[in-house]
Parts: C-alpha cells; structure tokens; sequence
C-alpha cells in the first residue's frame, strides 16, 4: 500500500515527537503522576477567609419563580432540577469574621461555597477576645472542622504600645503571649501579623480595568480632601481618570487640597524613622519567636501594603526587600517568616519568582498571597489587576514555592470587582471592601486560577 503523506500526517508526527521528548525529559514522577492533581501533606494549600463565601441575593433581585406549566421554548424541556431548598434567615455576622468583610449570610452558607470551590483552609478566622482563650482558639477550629474545613490562620493584634516602644510594651507582651500560648494549644498553625507605624490606605482609590471591571489603585501623588484635622473627607468621588469630580469638591468647600504623600502625621503616632521601628521589632521578635517556637505556632509578618517609602511621616520596614530579609535575620527560627506577597513584591519593583525562591528556599514564608499587579512607578504609584494579567510570573512564583516543598496556605487574595458581584447588591451598588475591591464571583475566578498554576507547577517538577 502506497504511503500517503498529508501535512495532518506530518504534524501528529512531529507533535507526537515533541510529546515524547518533553516527557522523556520530565522526571519519572512527574510524568507519572495522576490526575487530577490535588492538594496534600506535600503541596500548598489554597485558603479563604470566612468572608470570602458571599452572601445569598437579597429578596429584591431575587430571579421570579417558574410559571406552572410553562414550556420548554421549543426545545422539549429540561429533564428535572434539584427542588428547590427554602433561604435560611441570614444569621448575624460573627464576631471578627475575618477579612472577607463578615459572611453576609449564614455561616453554613458562607462555608459551603468556600467548599464549592474546593478550598478546605480557612485563614482570618475569627477568635475575639484580648488575650485569645484556648476555648476560644478551640471554638474557631471545632467550628470550622464541622463544615469540613481546616482553621489554620488568624491576624493577631500587636499592640501599639509594642509597635512605638511605649512604657506600658511590657505589660501588654504579656497578653500577646497568652494569646500565642492559646493558639498552640487550641490547635492554630499560623498567627499573622503587622507592624506598621502607619498603613496609607489613604493612597488607594477605584479605577477602571478590563471590560469596566474595578481595579484599586494606588498613588503617592493623588489629590485628597482633608479637613482641618488632616481627616481625608469621605466620601471622595472621582471621575475613570483619577481626579476628583466637581461634585465632591462642591460638598466639601472647606476642605484643603493634599496629596498623598504630605499627609501630616497623625497627633497620637508621630513621625518615625526606620531604626526607631526596627528597635521596636527587635524587642519583640526576642520575646516573641521562642514564645512562639514553644507553643508549635508558626509567625507571618504581613509586609507594608501600600509600600510607600513614608507614611503620614514614618519610614516602614517591610517596605523594602531588603526590609524583609533584615527581618528574618534578628532571630534565626523557621518560626520567624513572612507572609510573601506576590503583589507586594512586585508593587516594590522586584522580581517576584526570585523573592520567592529567596524566602522558600530559607523556609521562611509561613503564608503567602497570591495576586497581582501593573506598577508605573515601583512603591509610588500602580494597579492590582487581575491575577492573569498582571506583571508578575505567577505560574513560575508558584513553581518556586512548589520546588522548594513549601507546605503552608496561599491565599489569592484582593479579588477583581466584576458586574454580577455588583449586581448583587443592587442597582448603583457597591461591593464591600476598598476601591474596585470585588466579591464571591471575583474570589471564584482568582482560586480557579490559582489552582491551576498549583497543578501546572505540581506535574511540572
């Protein structure tokens, strides 16, 4: 029989060539691994925050029921649904219900649609009291392991008077460390944590993304309103170029023009410089970090976010790469990390893949923030975007934390607002959170995409 040559043939051919040599090439484990890929004891795991969930439709969007004996459209009708299931009354949001702005619904509610998609680790998660309780340590744990879910991490305060080095630190380290010791034994892996001198959110502000979808910006030189009291007036209105529409000035005749980087330091702070907090830090990470070491529970220092060089007058030590490997250094304990922050790093003009492969390889990032961002001008001035498109290698950032076996939780936080999170809350509605910050559809599309950048890197190695 003659050889018919085709350019199909001669293409599977050099596909299934090419094929061959890149799985010739791939470890044994790697090519052998199995799908789909999931998480375990040996790879990251995707978290949310109890907020994160959503909330149900309020009533007034709620879709119209189905006319009896309606038809198919021509089409000959759908086999069946699911009977629909009655709306619980939406319980109250529960105390300190983390960082997804409280759960907007019942918490069984909220739980499962974390569950939905696939995410089984919670961090943010509320514990209240000052210093933390086991009971109440316990209580967050046990609650989220009876949704199925694994309570792993919470934000725990460290008190001004720590962060300024005021008389009373002593007294109020004692209470941190109650809180740690509960951690431990009510079974929390992670206590995250900040040390901002000042945080300037007021930088932050809504622009406009793809397709009109809400991105935050930030900028050291954008306009504000302050009152007499250096208050930003709120609230600000702009129009998709960033400047204040004419309406906001109208209701605010009174108030003085200031950009963002002169805002005047806040009376009951001061302004600070860098060794001053570095001093600050240095004490407590000394107490802190064996404290922590004993109780089995891990330290995530959450860098500067914004990472302006001052804010309202003080100078941030985590606001510089150089920053977070000093911090490292004071005491030398895996307990002693950081949260990574791709967005973060990228906002101060570093290679993300590389920070990561820095801090990863150390074991030094106790948990990690997966999102990115478009910078203009590096600490000054840039856009978080959507996790696809931003200027950060994500797929090679979670190659990097996969390669160097890093096991903790990454979050993909700082969701996209997107038009049916928007619709959700009514017509001129917005979404809870800061500017262009979006909701459940936005957190959906950030974990989808985080997983597959976990399972790419996963049967990469």
């Amino acid at each position: 029989m003659a050889f018919q040559f085709s350019r199909r043939r001669m293409m599977q051919g050099a596909g299934g060539a090419a094929l061959a040599q890149t799985l010739a090439t791939l470890p044994a484990e790697a090519a052998a691994r199995r799908w789909p890929i999931e998480e375990g004891p040996d790879t990251p795991k995707i978290c949310l925050a109890p907020g994160d969930g959503g909330g149900p439709l309020p009533a007034s969007l709620q879709p119209p029921a189905p006319a009896p004996g309606r038809g198919g459209r021509g089409f000959g009708g759908y086999g069946g649904f699911l009977a629909p299931t009655p709306q619980a009354e939406p319980a109250a949001p529960a105390a300190g219900a983390g960082r997804g702005g409280g759960f907007g619904g019942n918490q069984a509610a909220s739980y499962q649609r974390i569950k939905q998609l696939g995410v089984s680790y919670l961090l943010g998660v509320g514990i209240g009291g000052s210093p933390w309780t086991v009971e109440n340590v316990r209580r967050a744990v046990d609650t989220a392991k009876q949704y199925g879910l694994v309570a792993y991490n919470s934000m725990i305060n460290v008190p001004a008077s720590i962060i300024y080095g005021r008389e009373n630190r002593s007294k109020d380290m004692e209470i941190f460390l109650a809180s740690i010791e509960a951690a431990g034994k009510g079974g929390l892996a992670v206590a995250e944590y900040n040390f901002y001198a000042h945080r300037i959110i007021e930088g932050y502000y809504e622009t406009v993304g793809r397709a009109r979808a809400g991105y935050t910006a930030f900028d050291s030189d954008l306009e504000l309103l302050v009152d007499e009291g250096g208050n930003v007036v709120q609230p600000i209105y702009r129009d998709e170029q960033g400047r204040i529409t004419p309406e906001t000035r109208a209701a605010f005749p009174n108030a003085k023009s200031v950009k963002v980087k002169d805002l005047p330091p806040r009376p009951n702070v001061g302004a600070w410089k860098l060794e001053q907090i570095w001093d600050n830090i240095t004490w407590f990470l000394k107490i802190a970090v064996p404290a922590a070491e004993k109780a089995g529970v891990l330290l995530a220092l959450h860098p500067n976010d914004p990472p302006a060089p001052i804010s309202r007058g003080s100078q941030q030590i985590m606001g510089t790469l150089a920053g977070w490997k000093r911090l490292i250094g004071i005491v030398n304990s895996p307990v002693n990390g950081i949260t990574y922050d791709s967005g973060v790093t990228t906002e101060l003009g570093e290679n993300a893949v590389e920070v990561a492969e820095y801090f990863a390889s150390r074991k030094r990032i106790n948990h990690a923030h997966f999102r990115n961002v478009l910078v203009e001008k590096p600490y000054e001035k840039y856009q978080e975007v959507f996790v696809d498109n931003g200027q950060a290698d994500m797929f090679n950032v979670m190659r990097a934390l996969v390669k160097n076996k890093y096991t903790g939780t990454i979050y993909p936080e700082h969701p996209r607002a997107l038009d049916h999170d928007r619709d959700r809350v009514g017509p001129g509605g917005r979404v809870g959170g800061y500017p262009g910050g979006g909701g459940y559809t936005g957190i959906a599309y950030s974990v989808a995409y985080t997983r597959a950048m976990m399972q790419a890197a996963l049967a990469s190695l």
